[in-house]
């Protein structure tokens, strides 16, 4: 038995409708900064910049003073914030190795001012077994927000 003339576009609009509530959905459904997030060449780390910066750039071997926000991508739990009562500014020596991989490597290039958003996977992070004592499960990602304060070279207060 055929189908009414209208059948076909009946359909076609339910099809229609339901496609653009699930492409809604996704919409809602991702994080906003997900697009943005780009990859550091040679790493799993992304980063976007949330701030611009003016001035010198981290580099490697730079004394970096630092405000930064850490938490956990699976639970969304904030580990750790030098914002915190309390907690005072960070500071590490860039590219060297002196804190993990994916920090290391996302913040070189970064100029005074500057606040990015890092999404470090395990294995540039805190690796399988995690860190347990900060609430870092094994495996876990870690997102950070860093804002450079300030920049010492070899020589001189940049």
């Amino acid at each position: 038995r055929a189908l009414p003339p209208s059948a076909p576009v009946r359909l076609y609009m339910y099809i229609r409708s339901a496609l653009v509530a699930v492409a809604a959905l996704t919409l809602v459904a991702l994080p906003s900064h997900a697009a943005a997030m780009q990859p550091l060449p040679d790493y799993k780390t992304t980063m976007e910049v949330l701030k611009a910066g003016k001035g010198p750039v981290v580099a490697k071997g730079d004394s970096v003073t630092v405000h930064a926000t850490g938490t956990v991508e699976e639970s969304m739990k904030k580990f750790w914030s030098t914002k915190d009562k309390g907690q005072q500014a960070f500071t590490y020596n860039a590219g060297v190795g002196a804190v993990i991989t994916g920090w290391d490597q996302g913040c070189l290039g970064m100029a005074i001012g500057e606040v990015r958003n890092l999404k470090i996977p395990a294995a540039e992070g805190y690796g399988a077994g995690g860190f347990p004592a900060w609430g870092i499960p094994p495996g876990g990602t870690l997102l950070f927000e860093i804002e450079v304060l300030s920049i010492k070279g070899k020589s001189a207060e940049l």
